[in-house]
């Protein structure tokens, strides 16, 4: 039986914890392919965007470590 809660507890489930690092494992994998391909685009527009991409997995990392930081904090 599953327990109802009035408010969200203040955790991270196994299963979450695993989705998020499978979310962090590949924004991680984009974001290293991404930065190691950089140097060897000389188009400057195709450069710009894949350097718009990397920012973005960056990004995505960024919050996955701030939800793992905070350690299910729901507020």
């Amino acid at each position: 039986m599953q327990q109802k809660y009035d408010v969200v507890p203040n955790i991270i489930s196994g299963k979450d914890l695993d989705y998020l690092s499978d979310m962090f494992n590949w924004n991680y994998g984009a974001y290293k392919s991404n930065m190691n391909a950089l140097d060897n685009i000389q188009d400057a527009q195709i450069k710009q965007t894949v350097q718009k991409c990397t920012n973005v997995f960056f990004e995505n990392m960024n919050m996955v470590l701030n939800i793992l930081s905070e350690g299910g904090n729901n507020e």
